[in-house]
């Protein structure tokens, strides 16, 4: 693309990230609850190859084109989690394989967790609640505890849904919770 070209606003860029966020967590968060019949984390695949891996990474090249660097590491890791995860559902690993895939990607949560310090809830809320979701996710994987897993499902669909409402406050100028219409996209650092 021309440098001359605008990629768009940080702004909509960042919006756009944070919506695929929310929606790709809060169905892989909702899943692995068990709270709906039938509808298990990988009925998410297609969501978080597509929308959480493929959108989100694209949006985080574009905020590092835009010189957001916090936000297009945030984008960019969490859409090669997300595809990682999304494409790699139904393959055959033990529960020790897949517990370590979880932990390893908390760790890039928790890494965006320090490094979104100030940014706010929905900055640091977001990423703190993915990483305590990983986490106890990867835990629960490694003693097939499903008791953990399902507390990991719900912790990830409040970030989702944290996510959700900070891009969805964004567009449409609703308050956040320090009372402040949203005026801009939750960024990684601040």
């Amino acid at each position: 693309m021309d440098n001359d070209v605008s990629a768009g606003s940080a702004t909509s860029t960042s919006t756009l990230g944070h919506l695929a966020l929310g929606l790709t967590l809060l169905a892989f968060g909702v899943g692995n609850t068990g709270v709906i019949d039938n509808v298990t984390a990988a009925d998410a695949s297609s969501l978080a190859t597509w929308v959480g891996g493929v959108a989100l990474f694209i949006a985080g090249l574009l905020e590092f084109r835009a010189g957001n660097a916090g936000t297009g590491t945030a984008f960019s890791g969490l859409g090669a989690f997300w595809f990682t995860w999304g494409t790699g559902v139904g393959t055959e690993v033990s529960a020790e394989a897949a517990g370590l895939f979880l932990l390893l990607w908390a760790l890039l949560a928790l890494t965006l967790t320090a490094a979104s310090a100030g940014s706010g809830m929905f900055g640091q809320g977001v990423y703190g609640l993915l990483f305590v979701s990983l986490l106890l996710l990867g835990i629960a994987s490694f003693a097939e505890n499903d008791g953990l897993a399902k507390a990991g499902g719900w912790i990830g669909a409040v970030g989702g849904m944290a996510a959700w409402y900070g891009a969805t406050a964004a567009l449409a100028k609703w308050p956040t919770f320090s009372g402040r219409a949203a005026g801009r996209g939750v960024t990684a650092t601040g």
